[in-house]
């Protein structure tokens, strides 16, 4: 109903807000014609037109006296505008497709949300620069936490990078996890995601799909500047506050970005009657500056340093049976690349070489109250170093080839023990979470070719060779302890494996594409699934199983990609099949460590069989005049495991939005209406079945209604304003240990200086 009433909503502006003479052409504005009689077409310049630009005199007019040349605008004063599917090239090869296709020309589903979109939603987090988009649904488990599931996985069957850096590394756990809230929405310039297996492209991991977070940066040509932006973002439902300072500079050819945040968050109130959720609360900061220079307009150096860090952040689904705080949750990049391209007149037309460190430390903290008399503390941190390289020529009637390397290494330290919770006195060491000795080694090369086979039709391939090699020395389970020091022995598998893929664009016409892609994915279990003993599990205890083999699939899927004057937008249709998926299986019981007289159960991954996961995808927007837009997605996802003939595990609901927008020219104030509804998920395995954070019967559906605008007050000033879930609707996210929030005011605030 509530959804109804913001359809009708939409549809009356609609008839009011877009005149049927406006027009638009490619990804200019044009000005509005005055109205024509009916049955005539109004007459367009042939000329088109920029957003804030003046058309051109005509060939007969006086001829103005030579300009002074204009003085360097800083690039915070620089406007946004929008671009078309055919603009929104991929930075090089360090992009998400590792190639130089456009998404409109790329035979994969992809989606980019850029600075437009991210300065729209405001997001205080990486949940909300992410959430309602297509093939994509957001799971939290706990406050601070998130967990992308693209096309029904998540984890590290999904691959995350910063500028092309691996984020995922072997410590990565199992299923949802919270890495990648790990990174600061203040520094992104955009957000890059591919839907379905990239693994000849990336390597392990890149199953369910690949999220390329790009950060901001400089370019040349903006001489001697100093320029800085300042916002606050802050909403009701958890009275949460997001501030963030940038600072941008260049000289001659070096350009600076810098910034550094802080956000504190506390406990959520949530939607209908049930009031605040406990255990929500958390608070974080972050630093980062970049640097690139810019010898000549064929080479950059860019060196980027990145330091994010959270502290108490919960475990929310647990409480208040179990109080569970990672604190810290920090991460640490540095990355120092060169790069070029359009290198005229030599053998390669582009290259780039990386070299990456990271460090990802993370402690926990758990206590059974009241009655736990002890609390367990442990932590672990992994230092992972990485070096890639990739090379591109153009060789014309031959087609474009892509081809290169990359080489990451993990080290990990780890401490775990007991301690009295009365005193905080020292009880006894246990088994970290990983072994001390632990490191994993992930080696791989890959070619790329694009070749134009006709006018119209267009071949994309690839193949990729992946070798990586684990090292540890794994605890021997013990039934009575786990986590008590025991007997070990010394494992060293090596996975080895090669992927393919291959697609077809077809142009149809200018404006649509028709286009088909197989691809092959691939992951190697991670030393989270061989040799850890972790209690970070909803149903009780993990423990090592050194035997596991590597997950496969091969994805299948269908397109039609449209770049009309109005109306862009593309659909898609998908089969995946796996093989030797990795699920948990309970193997016990065991007496509660930190509660004496109940039992948990014991946990251990295994290699399940087959299962399919199959669904469709529609995005799209369509433009009734320059600035008023009626846009939205669609997405359903359908998972089966084969072997157990039930449900697969984790499986996203139907769902998608729907809504108005309105954007200025030049992007000085907009305004949006739209609907997120998501349909019941009670498709359940028997492990969801078991899982705290899914209700009984499965997850309800839900509808929420949301507004936002933002204006310019003067040229240096923005104001954002917004309203969640306007009907206060109860919902939850599935899987999610966290409810959605009630009904909740958002307020922003950025100077420019």
């Amino acid at each position: 109903m509530r959804a109804a009433v913001a359809l009708i909503l939409i549809a009356g502006i609609i008839l009011f807000a877009a005149p049927p003479w406006a027009r638009v052409a490619g990804d200019t504005w044009l000005a509005q014609q005055p109205p024509v009689a009916d049955g005539e077409e109004p007459v367009l310049p042939e000329v088109l037109v920029r957003p804030g630009e003046l058309p051109p005199a005509p060939p007969d007019a006086p001829v103005d006296p030579a300009p002074t040349p204009p003085q360097p605008v800083s690039p915070f004063d620089q406007p946004l505008v929008y671009p078309n599917l055919e603009q929104l090239e991929y930075e090089g090869l360090s992009s998400a497709l590792r190639g130089t296709s456009s998404i409109f020309d790329s035979p994969r589903a992809t989606s980019i949300i850029d600075r437009i979109q991210l300065e729209e939603r405001q997001p205080r987090n990486m949940v909300e620069a992410l959430e309602r988009e297509v093939g994509v649904l957001m799971q939290r488990t706990g406050a601070g936490q998130a967990s992308p599931f693209i096309r029904g996985l998540t984890g590290p069957q999904n691959l995350l990078m910063i500028d092309g850096v691996r984020m995922n590394n072997s410590t990565f756990r199992f299923g949802p996890n919270q890495y990648f809230a790990l990174i600061d929405p203040g520094m992104i310039e955009r957000v890059e995601v591919v839907r379905g297996p990239m693994s000849t492209q990336w390597g392990s991991d890149a199953i369910g799909g690949v999220i390329n977070v790009v950060t901001r940066g400089t370019g040349p040509g903006y001489g001697r500047l100093l320029g800085g932006e300042f916002f606050n973002r802050f909403a009701t439902a958890d009275t949460g506050n997001y501030t963030r300072l940038n600072v941008q500079g260049s000289y001659r050819d070096l350009g600076v970005f810098s910034g550094g945040s802080y956000s504190n968050i506390n406990d959520l109130e949530r939607g209908g009657s049930l009031g605040r959720q406990p255990f929500t609360s958390y608070s974080q900061y972050a630093g980062d500056i970049r640097f690139d220079f810019h010898p000549d307009l064929c080479h950059r150096l860019t060196v980027s340093l990145q330091h994010f860090e959270q502290q108490d952040v919960p475990r929310s689904d647990r409480f208040p049976a179990e109080i569970q705080l990672f604190n810290p949750q920090q991460r640490n990049m540095a990355y120092i690349r060169w790069e070029a391209n359009d290198l005229c007149g030599l053998l390669l037309d582009g290259y780039s070489v990386t070299a990456s460190y990271q460090r990802n430390k993370e402690g926990q903290f758990r206590r059974r109250p009241p009655a736990g008399p002890r609390f367990e503390q442990g932590e672990f941190d992994v230092d992972t170093v990485g070096v890639t390289v990739a090379f591109f020529r153009d060789a014309g009637p031959l087609g474009k080839l892509t081809w290169g390397a990359d080489w990451y290494h993990d080290d990990v330290d780890a401490s775990r023990a007991r301690f009295d919770a009365a005193t905080g006195a020292f009880i006894e060491p246990l088994l970290p979470q990983f072994p001390n000795d632990s490191h994993y080694r992930r080696t791989g090369a890959f070619l790329l070719w694009e070749l134009p086979l006709t006018e119209r039709l267009t071949a994309q391939s690839g193949v990729r060779f992946s070798d990586i090699q684990a090292g540890a020395s794994v605890p021997l389970f013990d039934p009575a302890d786990p986590l008590a020091p025991a007997a070990t022995t010394r494992i060293a598998p090596v996975f080895s494996q090669w992927t393919a893929n291959a697609g077809l664009t077809f142009a149809l016409s200018d404006e649509i594409r028709l286009v088909g892609s197989v691809a092959e994915g691939f992951r190697a279990p991670s030393l989270d699934e061989l040799t850890s003993v972790s209690t970070n599990v909803n149903e009780g205890i993990d423990v090592p199983n050194p035997g596991l083999s590597p997950e496969s699939s091969r994805s299948y899927e269908v397109g039609l990609k449209a770049n009309f004057n109005r109306l862009r937008g593309q659909a898609f249709v998908y089969w995946t099949d796996l093989d030797d998926l990795i699920a948990r299986d309970q193997i016990g019981t065991i007496p509660d460590p930190l509660a004496p007289g109940n039992t948990i159960a014991v946990l251990q991954r295994r290699n399940i069989g087959r299962a399919e996961i199959h669904g469709f995808e529609l995005a799209g927007e369509y433009l009734f005049t320059p600035q008023w837009s009626l846009y939205g997605n669609y997405w359903t996802t359908y998972g089966q495991n084969l072997t157990d003939n039930e449900p697969l595990s984790r499986i996203p609901p139907n769902q998608g939005i729907v809504g108005l927008r309105y954007r200025s020219p030049r992007h000085r104030s907009w305004f949006e209406l739209y609907a997120w509804i998501a349909g019941r998920q009670d498709r359940l395995s028997e492990r969801d079945r078991r899982d705290s954070r899914i209700p009984e019967g499965g997850t309800p559906g839900y509808e929420t209604i949301n507004a936002r605008l933002g204006w310019d007050l003067c040229m240096h000033q923005r104001v954002t304003l917004g309203i969640e879930n306007i009907f206060n609707e109860a919902y939850r996210v599935h899987g999610s240990g966290v409810d959605g929030p009630g009904i909740s005011g958002h307020f922003g605030y950025e100077r420019r200086f």
